[in-house]
């Protein structure tokens, strides 16, 4: 089935938790131990962190994919906060029906000792286990694949932008290799200073941001290939004829990634410089992924505020029994519900994950420099 593409902005607001207005009354035989679905995060050990990356990069494949528990887009799947698949119901007649069955699984759940307590949810209300509609607006990744290799004709680029001059009009080239071209001319300008694997993530980006359509425009005005806002078009000094040039989305890109490098790398290293290299450049990337999705600000703080802080503090002293995913998502999954932080977080750097596996799943790309560091 072939989904609207969605932007930024949009997946955005995919799963976004608030925090309840009310607290859902349960029977007392039966009633959770937190008030609300804060609470239950609150009070989870920050261990459970330990294999999240990958439960959660499962279900979110599902939805990409369209397959597995989400073969049918009239599902809700459950999860717990470790991000494990707990169960999945088909969806009621309208939203109430849906919500009601969802809460009866989560009570039915708890009664089975899948889960330590539940919360029952309401409309912008969350509730525990979590639920996720498969249901969703996501890019159909196979044929943003296509564009971004230049499979068609007319999927192929030329073009020029300051000192970049890439393919000609009789010998047009693929995305791929015009995002490689740039980073490789700045690159070589000493213009930037980002990790190793990062081209990687950022084609992967493309990929989930505007499925590679160059006129991808979201209702947030955010534009291109890589969805960016025209303040940002602005930060990087474009002028409006040339928001919608692919050679300029890479490069601004580039630009505002190395930007938040360089912003959040002190920070970083404070933190994490003890970690064993490849694990410290690879949480490094992850963390400039979210920092794109949600601001260097808000990443940053997670580093050095008191309060947003002490996860990352308990990940830098026991690293070894947690992968860089791990720790990554730990540092939002234990502040979910602070400084605006919620699931969806969680969701952008994993769908940006899956689209850059994909990539390197190709046979014509997964020996090259461009896969290597994984």
């Amino acid at each position: 089935m072939v989904r609207i593409l969605k932007s930024l902005r949009q997946l955005a607001c995919l799963f976004i938790l608030t925090v309840p207005a009310t607290v859902v009354a349960q029977d007392s035989a039966n009633a959770p131990a937190a008030r609300d679905w804060t609470g239950i995060v609150r009070a989870s050990p920050y261990w459970v962190s330990q294999g999240v990356f990958q439960n959660i990069l499962t279900i979110r494949r599902w939805v990409l994919n369209e397959s597995g528990y989400c073969s049918t887009p009239d599902r809700h799947i459950l999860f717990d906060m470790r991000g494990r698949f707990l169960a999945w119901i088909s969806d009621g007649d309208d939203r109430e029906a849906t919500q009601r069955l969802l809460n009866e699984t989560r009570q039915a759940l708890h009664k089975k000792g899948k889960v330590d307590t539940w919360l029952a949810g309401e409309a912008g209300e969350t509730g525990y286990p979590f639920a996720l509609s498969c249901d969703q607006p996501h890019v159909n990744l196979d044929e943003a694949v296509a564009r971004y290799l230049g499979t068609r004709p007319a999927d192929r680029i030329w073009g020029a932008w300051d000192d970049l001059s890439f393919a000609t009009p009789e010998q047009p080239g693929a995305l791929h290799e015009a995002l490689l071209y740039v980073v490789r001319h700045r690159n070589n300008q000493n213009r930037l200073s980002l990790p190793e694997g990062l081209p990687r993530y950022l084609a992967g980006q493309i990929l989930i941001e505007s499925g590679a359509q160059a006129r991808a425009h979201s209702t947030a005005n955010a534009r291109g290939i890589l969805q960016l806002s025209p303040a940002a078009l602005g930060d990087c000094q474009i002028a409006p004829d040339n928001f919608w040039h692919r050679l300029v989305q890479i490069d601004c890109a580039l630009r505002l990634m190395d930007q938040n490098a360089r912003n959040l790398e002190p920070a970083f290293d404070q933190r994490f410089g003890h970690l064993p290299e490849d694990k410290r450049n690879r949480l490094f990337t992850l963390l400039l992924i979210q920092a794109y999705h949600g601001g260097v600000g808000r990443v940053q703080a997670l580093l050095e505020d008191p309060i947003l802080s002490e996860p990352a503090q308990y990940f830098a002293e026991n690293h070894e029994r947690f992968t860089a995913g791990d720790i990554a998502f730990g540092l939002i999954f234990h502040n979910l519900g602070r400084d605006r932080l919620g699931l969806a977080s969680l969701y952008y750097v994993a769908d940006v994950q899956l689209a850059a596996e994909k990539l390197c799943n190709i046979a014509r790309l997964e020996s090259t420099d461009f896969c290597e560091w994984k």
